[in-house]
């Protein structure tokens, strides 16, 4: 018995469907298969799909030549502007939003005008910062750390032999170069006894410790020439050097020219670009900061970057106890650090010589037991972007998911899958991510093959040779995100430390870099 509607279409075509109906069903019925087939292919492609990965670096090069010029016709637009031209030698040190006449004759005044003032900076035209007359290619790592040539950095010799940081003293000043260590290999000043000292005074046995110790980096305060910074380096540390803006004799720049992190800082008014929680250890050698000024408000900064059991060392060898700015006799010198630092919750772990350690508390009920007129805490939320904000008088960090005493985390960068859920990451977006940047480093570095060994006699057949791991001494990662090229680096084993930079107005992914135990710093663009 035939269904009801197979009697509804014969009633509409008769008995018998004409020929063209059939195969005007057949054709269609065709159709929607290749659609459905075009389309479930393309998903799975989309999905299985990897990006093209260049291994040759000869269609490596041509992509770049082929980017290159996109770029360059992007830039000089339809108006094909004029190209730039080079400044003048006055500009040969300029650095953006430092302009100390521009800040005075702002009204800027008590060191304030040796601060960053983007706002009172003067427009002018846009040309190309050349290098100095004398400018020589830099030695490779690590020769370059011990030897800089003279003409590569702005110092006078008065600067250079006048007193300052304990690692500014008995440098070799030769015709063309700058020595930062003895024939016999031997540190000047002792750093390296130095660094034994610390690690000592914290309960350790050698420096070797700090990073069972959990100190994984260090942000060094007017760090002089970075001989300790270049010393921590040596044992797999990061060491940040942050110094205060200078004409000449810039620390930032010497450090940079060794091949040695730093950035441009001070404590005059604002608050570092990093945000709270950030360092392990924070060191001062003879600085030059009264620490207890502004009722106390340096200090507190310095307790803001922070980490929970992280460490803040002190070291003052004029005698003098630099932070106290009463004078008063070496047995009491302590004494508006000591009110100062229990407002806070720090505890002085060592004193010897003219060396002190403080200790940040690890527990947050500490705050909640101090006196009454102690030091407030912070809102909550009040630390989600620091950049260049002003120096506030409270205590941050004691209610954010960071909140990890330095013993607590993982040894060397690779973070766990819970300390990834608390900067809000999931462990396979940050893997994916890692794989990404290692695929990527390898075209990297086979494009830089040709450009150094251009010369270099190939037999057919053979693989082109790559470059030597110390090739390159530093990188900026203009946007960083997780971290991955610094991490598929240090994998590489390559002599390379990154500045991973994040535009303030991307995801603060900041904390997740610092964590790992990389240099990085919030900009602008």
């Amino acid at each position: 018995m035939r269904s009801s509607w197979f009697n509804k279409v014969s009633v509409i075509l008769g008995p018998r469907p004409p020929l063209s109906w059939l195969l005007l069903c057949l054709v269609s019925l065709l159709a929607i298969i290749a659609v459905l087939g075009s389309s479930s292919s393309n998903a799975f492609d989309s999905v299985t799909a990897t990006p093209d990965i260049y291994l040759n670096y000869r269609r490596l090069k041509e992509q770049a030549a082929v980017d290159y010029l996109e770029l360059k016709s992007l830039s000089l637009g339809a108006s094909r502007q004029r190209e730039l031209g080079l400044c003048g030698k006055e500009r040969e040190n300029y650095v953006p939003c430092y302009n100390v006449s521009a800040n005075l004759l702002a009204g800027l005044k008590d060191g304030e005008e040796l601060d960053r003032h983007c706002e009172v900076q003067r427009e002018q035209n846009r040309c190309l910062v050349r290098p100095p007359k004398e400018y020589k290619t830099p030695l490779r790592w690590p020769a370059g750390r011990d030897v800089i040539w003279s003409g590569n950095v702005k110092i006078t010799k008065d600067q250079f032999l006048s007193s300052g940081s304990m690692t500014k003293r008995l440098m070799l000043l030769e015709e063309n170069q700058i020595a930062f260590h003895s024939e016999d290999g031997l540190i000047f000043d002792g750093v390296k006894d130095y660094s034994r000292q610390i690690a000592e005074m914290i309960g350790l046995g050698s420096d070797s410790e700090f990073l069972q110790a959990g100190v994984h980096n260090v942000l060094d305060i007017g760090c002089g020439f970075g001989s300790f910074g270049a010393h921590l380096v040596s044992l797999k540390l990061m060491a940040v050097c942050i110094a205060a803006y200078e004409a000449t004799g810039s620390q930032v720049q010497l450090a940079l020219e060794r091949g040695l992190p730093a950035i441009i800082g001070s404590f005059i008014s604002r608050q570092l670009p990093y945000p709270s929680l950030s360092f392990d250890m924070v060191h001062c050698a003879q600085c030059g900061i009264v620490w207890d000024k502004k009722d106390g408000m340096l200090l507190i900064e310095v307790d803001r970057v922070l980490k929970p059991g992280g460490y803040f060392v002190l070291t003052s060898p004029s005698g003098k106890l630099q932070g106290s700015s009463v004078g008063i006799k070496k047995r009491n010198m302590l004494t508006p650090m000591e009110e100062l630092t229990q407002k806070i919750c720090w505890s002085l772990l060592a004193q010897q010589d003219e060396t002190f350690i403080w200790q940040k508390t690890v527990d947050t009920d500490c705050y909640a037991s101090r006196k009454q007129g102690a030091i407030p805490l912070c809102k909550e939320g009040h630390d989600i972007q620091s950049y260049y904000q002003p120096l506030v008088s409270c205590i941050s960090g004691t209610s954010s998911k960071r909140w990890i005493p330095i013993q607590n985390r993982s040894a060397g960068s690779q973070l766990s899958s819970a300390e990834l859920e608390v900067h809000g990451v999931l462990p396979e977006d940050f893997f994916e991510d890692l794989q990404i940047w290692r695929s990527a480093l390898k075209n990297y570095w086979s494009l830089l093959t040709p450009l150094i060994f251009s010369d270099h006699p190939k037999r057919p057949g053979d693989e082109d040779p790559l470059p030597p791991f110390n090739m390159i001494r530093n990188v900026m990662d203009m946007n960083s995100h997780y971290g991955g090229l610094n991490a598929a680096f240090l994998e590489e084993k390559k002599s390379v430390w990154v500045m991973n930079v994040v535009p303030i107005r991307a995801r603060n992914t900041l904390p997740l870099i610092l964590d790992q135990g990389f240099a990085g710093v919030l900009h602008d663009w």
